[in-house]
């Protein structure tokens, strides 16, 4: 594009300065440690919904159709949180992280292994389920066998969050790439997977640093205070 002089760049900014302000102040009260992201995205919507106010642009209808989209969308998290409650109630009543460790156990191999193939599956399983469900329904299971394995349970949670966002990017399938082929409709999907290939590929270079450099981190000092 044309460069643009700086007085018409602020010019411009003034028709964003809502989206400024509510970034600061969400972003700013996460990292000042005022209110928890949580709350964050409380205050995020409180926010927006001044700020359309305060430009006019809320109607009635407007505000119904965004109160109805969110009830929507809340009742099918709920019904996703309390289906993978009943899930993880019941395969803590049939026994399966037990199988599942004693499979393992059988198997013989090393634990790095086991946690591949823990990442395979979500890559998977990023194909047809979206970040929450993956979770909800996976956790419960791979939990209590990484604990057994002697894993970091908060490095596992790091990469378990990373490996998810990664496959809902992961050809051919990924989930995300196809919500925003439904929304850029003039856009070929081919095209945005050869977008997204190159931050796919920076991606898998940093899981697999988080996966073998920060674990060989986690263990070795306390490989060495126990040497020692």
């Amino acid at each position: 594009g044309e460069k643009t002089e700086w007085p018409e760049r602020l010019q411009t900014m003034k028709g964003v300065w809502g989206v400024l302000l509510l970034f600061t102040i969400v972003m700013g009260g996460i990292y000042l440690g005022i209110f928890t992201p949580t709350e964050a995205a409380g205050i995020g919507a409180g926010g927006a919904f001044l700020i359309t106010l305060f430009r006019g642009r809320m109607t009635l209808r407007n505000l119904f159709e965004t109160l109805a989209d969110t009830a929507r969308t809340s009742a099918m998290l709920f019904a996703v949180v309390i289906g993978a409650l009943i899930f993880s109630d019941f395969i803590n009543r049939a026994g399966l992280p037990d199988m599942l460790l004693e499979m393992v156990t059988a198997m013989d191999v090393a634990p790095i292994v086991v946690i591949l193939a823990i990442l395979a599956i979500y890559i998977v399983l990023g194909m047809v389920f979206e970040s929450l469900s993956m979770m909800l329904l996976t956790v419960p299971v791979f939990y209590p066998l990484v604990a057994s394995l002697g894993f970091d349970l908060v490095w596992f949670g790091i990469v378990v969050v990373v490996v998810t966002e990664i496959s809902l990017i992961t050809p051919p399938v990924g989930m995300n790439v196809f919500v925003l082929s439904a929304v850029l409709r003039d856009v070929k999907t081919g095209t945005i997977f050869k977008g997204v290939t190159p931050f796919w590929c920076a991606d898998i270079v940093r899981l697999a640093l988080i996966v073998f450099i920060a674990q060989i981190a986690l263990f070795l000092p306390e490989m060495l205070y126990r040497q020692g």
